[in-house]
């Protein structure tokens, strides 16, 4: 029972076949539509580059090569989704990655299929969802393409399952199989575009300076860096997104979609630390073309790579497709276009429970997806300054954040005690997200008021928290006046101490990047922040000593600074500007019955002094034609506090740095990669011989550490 692929699935969308007398209902209409049977080698390509792309990056953005770094800590705070899931003993944390890396495995190979996207699937999503810190879009759509392929037929074509079972080797996909990844990635680029229509996005507030990347250097030829910010990565972007996937589905506008998107993919990967997201992006463009292109494709490589994958063009009928009675014929006519039948196994021509469940699986899976990324009506409790579940909303890079402070105080309910807490000392490098979003803000909250009880602390936590939007004011995202271990939380409930975000303040953009360049012209060493505050609350500040020279200025509204160490209080007026001491806490308080906007104006005098005397320290080496050391000696004092600081500027600046070449550059990303992969195996091979033999992996820790700390191969070079 064979048919010849030219005939059947060359074509980008199966026409609907009429299979029955009379008129067909709809829903029989679009269930046969769903199951037409079609070309399985575009499946095939998607299914193998989805998996090798998984097998690297579960050593890099899973975090299996850092896995002891970012799981190894009993002593801080996690944030998963549900409050019970927790994290397994570290070396079965590598047993897992293990399990991870087995599934991307054997999806690439198309062996033990189901079974392998199962394993990728359920341990990849016990990976993201024990620290909602990491999450991000791509990681979201990651787990959701190993949960589709789990649903297709993904290993009928050049699989190691088919090798083993003829009947599936070479044989029809049921067109929701195209449908449903296709439909994925489209929602992906289109409800990006949607969220885009974002107004930070359209006036460029959102992604500012980009254009200072390389990438964008054929555009300066004829745009500022600041149209370029605009017109090529905002609306560009925006362009890109809303319209990639629908050019996506047409024939003729498909090779231009193809064309910018590949662009844009590859221009991604070189400006983001974003991991094989661009590449796993640029590996779904073929899946619009037509089913059987890479058929096409295979005679014209080369044949050591010809033999990888068969050349065979006959496909075999499938018990997952809906064929129509036309189509079939028994075996021995030579009729074209008929699929032949012998009488053990005819081709299904009539709906089955099969049938049924794969369309439904589409439907609920496509609705769902259309429903989740504005699903902030319901889930409010995710909510914070913008809308919707962080991580599969995709609105990729629509906010841009930047965090000024977080205070975390506490008062002891059993002594009285009033004290701050390094808010940084209670989670781990990767975890800095928490401090965004209310529902994190109270798991941090009660994972640090248990770690005090092991000091015999009852605690009540307060949280002051400082941040900026797309270029606004720094403000407060929560209330510091609510103790946050009384708050009770709900992910369906607005979180009750959130602070607004002060959106009548957005005009105020512009003019603030104004005064701020205006301020940097003036001198190099100067920094400015912009503030804006609730009526009734007040800001407490320390400013360093090496701030020698800062001062507040009022905007908008009524302040009184108060000068805690002298006693004094002034009053600010709009236009109105105080020099602030340092080494000393100042209050600023908001008496206004608007918002407060103010700025600080930050001179770093310490580095000022240090920047003369290196002037200072270069003109003598030049003019008396002597070395670094000996002008330091004849211009500095030994008791100079800054002699160390000199010497080192100045050997920074005379110190030739040797240009990269190509292959320098390859060279140190292939040594970079093999110690990720060395160090992802070595610590494997340790978990397991802990669990095998019962031995004690702190053991084997410690060893790696102290080998490292000679040889400096084994630790990681960055933790992300």
């Amino acid at each position: 029972m064979k048919d010849k692929g030219k005939q059947r699935g060359s074509t980008n969308t199966p026409k609907q076949m009429d299979t029955n007398r009379g008129v067909a209902s709809p829903s029989t209409s679009l269930l046969r539509y769903l199951c037409q049977p079609t070309d399985p080698a575009n499946l095939a390509v998607l299914r193998i580059a989805f998996g090798t792309l998984m097998m690297i990056d579960i050593p890099q953005e899973r975090g299996m090569s850092h896995a002891d770094v970012r799981w190894g800590r009993k002593d801080v705070c996690r944030f998963p989704l549900f409050s019970d899931l927790k994290v397994a003993p570290l070396e079965w944390m590598y047993i897992i990655y293990l399990i991870m890396f087995i599934g991307a495995l054997g999806i690439t190979l198309g062996l033990f299929y189901r079974i392998s996207c199962l394993l990728f699937s359920s341990t990849y999503w016990y990976i993201i969802l024990l620290d909602k810190t990491a999450w991000n879009n791509h990681s979201y759509l990651y787990g959701l393409m190993g949960i589709l392929l789990m649903a297709v037929d993904g290993n009928r074509c050049w699989s190691l399952d088919g090798l083993i079972n003829k009947s599936i080797n070479n044989a029809h996909v049921p067109f929701w199989n195209y449908f449903i990844c296709r439909t994925q990635i489209f929602l992906v680029y289109f409800i990006a575009g949607l969220k885009k229509l974002d107004q930070d996005w359209i006036t460029g507030y959102s992604m500012q300076k980009l254009s200072r990347n390389w990438v964008f250097d054929p555009f300066r030829l004829l745009l500022t860096d600041e149209q370029i910010d605009l017109f090529i990565v905002h609306m560009g972007g925006l362009t890109i997104d809303m319209f990639g996937g629908i050019f996506l589905l047409f024939d003729k506008t498909r090779p231009i979609a193809i064309f910018f998107l590949s662009s844009f993919h590859i221009m991604n990967s070189t400006m983001f630390s974003i991991g094989m997201f661009p590449y796993a992006m640029l590996a779904t463009l073929p899946l619009f073309c037509a089913v059987d292109w890479p058929r096409k494709v295979i005679p014209r490589l080369p044949k050591f790579l010809r033999v990888l994958f068969s050349t065979e063009t006959e496909i075999e009928p499938s018990s997952h497709c809906l064929y129509s009675k036309e189509e079939i014929k028994p075996e021995g006519e030579n009729l074209d276009n008929k699929v032949p039948v012998n009488s053990q196994s005819a081709p299904p021509t009539s709906p089955s429970l099969v049938h049924r469940l794969g369309v439904t699986f589409t439907i609920i899976h496509i609705a769902i997806q259309l429903f989740l990324p504005y699903s902030h009506g319901i889930t409010k409790g995710y909510n914070n300054w913008t809308n919707g579940l962080y991580g599969y909303s995709w609105d990729m890079m629509v906010h841009s954040w930047t965090t000024q402070h977080v205070r975390l105080s506490y008062k002891d309910k059993i002594s009285g005690k009033e004290g701050f807490l390094d808010p940084a000392a209670f989670v781990d490098s990767v975890g800095k997200r928490w401090s965004s979003h209310g529902d994190m803000v109270v798991q941090y909250a009660h994972c640090v008021a248990d770690i005090l009880k092991n000091y015999n602390m009852s605690v009540e936590l307060y949280f002051d928290i400082w941040k900026s939007m797309n270029k606004r004011f720094q403000q407060r995202m929560f209330d510091p006046r609510v103790n946050i271990m009384d708050v009770e939380w709900s992910p369906f409930k607005e979180v009750s101490f959130a602070m607004p975000l002060l959106l009548d303040l957005s005009p105020w953009r512009s003019k603030l990047q104004e005064m701020e360049k205006e301020l940097i012209d003036t001198s190099n060493y100067t920094d400015v922040v912009f503030v804006a505050d609730f009526p009734g609350l007040h800001l407490e500040a320390f400013i360093q000593e090496d701030l020698g020279n800062t001062s507040i200025t009022l905007l908008s509204g009524s302040v009184v600074v108060e000068l805690v160490d002298l006693k004094k209080n002034y009053s600010l007026n709009p236009g109105d500007k105080i020099q602030v001491p340092p080494g000393q806490f100042h209050k600023v308080h908001t008496v206004s019955e608007e918002p407060s906007c103010y700025m600080y104006i930050y001179i770093n005098t310490t580095y000022v002094e240090i920047m003369e005397k290196v002037e200072t320290v270069e003109k003598t080496m030049s003019e008396k034609n002597i070395s670094a050391e000996t002008a330091i000696k004849r211009k500095l004092s030994r008791q100079d506090p800054y002699v160390d600081d000199v010497r080192q500027e100045i050997e920074r600046r005379h110190t030739e740095v040797k240009e990269k070449t190509f292959l320098d550059g390859v060279k140190e990303f292939i040594t970079k990669k093999v110690k990720m992969l060395t160090r992802s195996w070595t610590f494997l091979v340790g978990a397991l011989q802990s669990v095998v033999l019962r031995s004690s992996f702190d053991d084997f820790l410690d060893k790696k550490y102290s080998e490292n700390e000679k040889a400096n191969s084994i630790l990681p070079e960055t933790v992300t």
